[in-house]
């Protein structure tokens, strides 16, 4: 990676409009402006080490589906060799951290591993009187589908559980650019037995139709995020089949692939139902029904997103965990590489039975989602330190992770922005150029120069 990027072209990226095709040629254009040779379509297959360090990294040619769902597998015959002084792992997934030998965490921590208040299990939210047995009154019959059985652990317990996955989706009703969401090829009503029991509930508690349409709409196209969708984590059924992240964390591409595709079906089927089953009111179901991707904002995939949103996976275990008392600015560190600022953003982690004081029954709830502090989390930005980018020495001494840093489930929840990626990303590239230049190990770089450097070229590493 070059030490050097151009100011001027990395701005024009960012001045772009926000719709994805710009933002994609914008990036196009910087990285052919910066003469740096990308290899699309692989990944990570073997990674050769010796003497605690990569030596060498084997990239597979995988493809993605029309849909840009990754290839389950690695095509035979055709690899790229990789070998370098220092690698940079920018994934959500940690691939290269993982084979390296790099100690890394996954799920969420409890209250009294590193004395987070809100870590861990939660309480429920979102909960509602809805039956969640197949044959309501029957818990013998079994749960409903997209229900999980709580497992039962208290409020603060360590579990495997992260928040959810989804896509931000673009869609349109014009005929020209619409791409029809087309039910998947096994889709089954009573799979969305459980929209339909919240479909009712939602009309028999609404308090006009005005009201009862908007909270259909958290259902699905779900939250306008500025001019696509997110998930509206205030609805009991969302965009996202809940709990699937926590499978994805530290699996295969075998499984990830599957779990993506889970996602777009799930989006299929959900779209569906709400067009066609005869408890949702016809005027939604007809605006419903007019809804399709639109293609033009990612038009190499059928309009589908090239990613699905990985709010988190795999986390660095590295020289230094961030914790929420890095969030509320409760600790200093000297070896800042970059600034965050965000409130703990978490989605539900999961949809479960349970019963909550003063409710009468059983009903059904999400858990796991809050927004501490919101967009500007406590109004003063925190420090990123050198040490959480890094791995454990005796582990591997020439990666560096600015992604999947070092963090807990609550503190990534406030590091996880983009913005903090870029910034974290250039920080690693610079402190890989000079380790590269010095022979040094990541961990054993000089600090005081690699800040120095950094403030050259404008990165900013300690809070007004």
């Amino acid at each position: 990676m070059p030490d050097g990027v151009g100011g001027l072209t990395r701005q024009r990226v960012f001045e772009l409009g926000k719709t994805p095709p710009e933002i994609r040629a914008g990036f196009a254009d910087w990285i052919r402006d910066e003469g740096i040779t990308v290899i699309d379509e692989h990944r990570v297959d073997a990674v050769e080490r010796h003497d605690g360090r990569i030596s060498r990294v084997r990239f597979g040619y995988a493809p993605p589906d029309r849909w840009g769902v990754p290839s389950p597998a690695v095509l035979d015959g055709r690899w790229e060799e990789v070998t370098a002084r220092v690698f940079v792992d920018a994934s959500y997934e940690g691939d290269l951290m993982a084979a390296s030998g790099a100690s890394y965490r996954t799920g969420r921590e409890s209250v009294r591993e590193y004395n987070e208040e809100p870590a861990g299990v939660r309480e429920p939210t979102n909960w509602t009187p809805i039956d969640p047995y197949i044959e309501p009154g029957r818990p013998e019959s079994g749960l409903l589908p997209m229900i999980d059985a709580d497992h039962g652990k208290s409020i603060g317990a360590a579990d495997d559980y992260t928040q959810a996955y989804n896509f931000r989706f673009y869609v349109t009703t014009d005929p020209q650019r619409a791409v029809p969401f087309t039910p998947p090829a096994d889709y089954r009503a009573e799979q969305y037995e459980l929209v339909g029991r919240f479909v009712e509930y939602i009309l028999g508690s609404s308090s006009d139709d005005d009201a009862a349409m908007e909270r259909l709409s958290g259902i699905f196209p779900g939250w306008v995020n500025d001019v696509e969708y997110n998930y509206q984590r205030d609805s009991l059924m969302t965009i996202a089949p809940l709990g699937e992240s926590r499978f994805y964390q530290d699996a295969g591409w075998d499984k990830r692939s599957a779990i993506w595709r889970t996602h777009i079906d799930y989006l299929r089927g959900l779209h569906h139902f709400l067009c066609t089953d005869p408890r949702v009111p016809l005027g939604f179901r007809e605006r419903t029904a007019e809804l399709g991707l639109d293609r033009t904002m990612h038009q190499d995939t059928d309009g589908w997103p090239n990613q699905l949103y990985v709010r988190v996976a795999r986390r660095l275990a590295g020289r230094y965990t961030l914790t929420h008392k890095d969030v509320l600015n409760q600790v200093a560190v000297e070896d800042g590489v970059g600034l965050a600022l965000y409130g703990v953003d978490t989605y539900p982690a999961r949809r479960y039975a349970c019963t909550v004081p003063g409710a009468p029954g059983i009903g059904v709830a999400t858990e796991g989602n809050m927004f501490i502090g919101g967009p500007m989390g406590t109004g003063q930005a925190f420090e990123v330190p050198y040490r959480a980018i890094t791995p454990q020495q005796h582990e591997c001494r020439n990666l560096l992770v600015p992604v999947s840093l070092s963090a807990t489930h609550i503190a990534y929840a406030a590091t996880r922005m983009e913005p903090v990626f870029s910034v974290l990303g250039e920080s690693a590239g610079v402190a890989a150029a000079l380790a590269a230049k010095q022979s040094s190990s990541v961990q054993d770089l000089n600090l005081e120069a690699l800040r120095s450097r950094l403030k050259e070229r404008g990165q900013i590493l300690e809070s007004p």
